[in-house]
């Protein structure tokens, strides 16, 4: 199931470092951010067949909702000292952004249009 994580931020009188590393399975081999996104709009809407995420809000603030078939939780982004892991299983949908918010995504995987799963475990219950 998705969980939160703390992501290490180091202070100095220089500024700030934050590290992202060891976190995911394997090597990092994609990273995006999403940025001006309309407050009523959502991203996500799926989840996947191989690729492991973190999702980091790096300004900003946004919502995470999992569901992984088995239990559903929310995750609030509202710092870049913690970030969301998004299993292959867990059905993600991002939302709420507040103007200005950038989500930063790193996953393990190359883009892959079929490495995605459209459907919701909502929706292959109604059939």
């Amino acid at each position: 199931m998705a969980h939160l994580i703390d992501i290490p931020v180091f202070d100095s009188e220089k500024g700030q470092l934050t590290v992202v590393e060891g976190l995911l399975p394997g090597n990092i081999k994609r990273l995006y951010y999403i940025d001006d996104v309309p407050s009523d709009a959502q991203r996500g809407g799926h989840r996947h067949h191989k690729t492991v995420q973190i999702l980091i809000c790096i300004k900003g603030s946004c919502t995470v909702y999992c569901d992984n078939g088995i239990e559903e939780n929310n995750f609030l982004l509202d710092s870049k000292r913690k970030g969301v892991v998004v299993n292959p299983e867990d059905w993600h949908v991002m939302e709420n952004f507040s103007e200005g918010a950038i989500l930063l995504v790193i996953a393990n995987e190359l883009y892959d249009v079929n490495d995605y799963i459209d459907q919701s475990y909502r929706e292959r219950t109604l059939f």
